[in-house]
C-alpha cells in the first residue's frame, strides 16, 4: 500500500497534513509547527504495515523544511501504532 501526503491546512505558522493511503483513506497525520528558530513535528500513523514509507515519506520532507532558516532545532514525536520512532531508523517503547 501507497501513502501520501494529502494537505489538510498549511499556513506560514503551521502545517497540518493527513496521511492517505492509495484509497484516498486517512491512516494519520502529521503537523508541522514553525517559531523563529524551531520546527516541532507531531505525526501518528495508524497503519503499522506501511512504518518503512512513513519514514520515507516524513523524512525528505522534514529536511527540506529545515531548509527553510537556517540553524532550525528540529524537535519531532512521531509515533506508529502505539510505538514511538525516530527517523534515523530506531524504535522506542511507549
Amino acid at each position: 500500500m501507497q501513502i501520501y501526503f494529502s494537505p489538510e491546512i498549511l499556513t506560514s505558522r503551521f502545517q497540518v497534513l493527513n496521511v492517505v493511503d492509495d484509497h484516498d483513506k486517512a491512516v494519520g497525520n502529521v503537523a508541522f509547527l514553525f517559531d523563529e528558530k524551531k520546527l516541532y513535528v507531531y505525526g501518528i500513523l495508524e497503519e503499522e504495515g506501511v512504518a518503512a514509507d512513513f519514514k520515507d515519506l516524513v523524512t525528505p520532507y522534514l529536511k527540506g523544511l529545515a531548509k527553510i532558516k537556517e540553524d532550525l532545532e528540529v524537535y519531532s514525536c512521531l509515533y506508529i501504532g502505539c510505538k514511538k520512532i525516530k527517523l534515523d531508523g530506531e524504535e522506542e517503547d511507549r
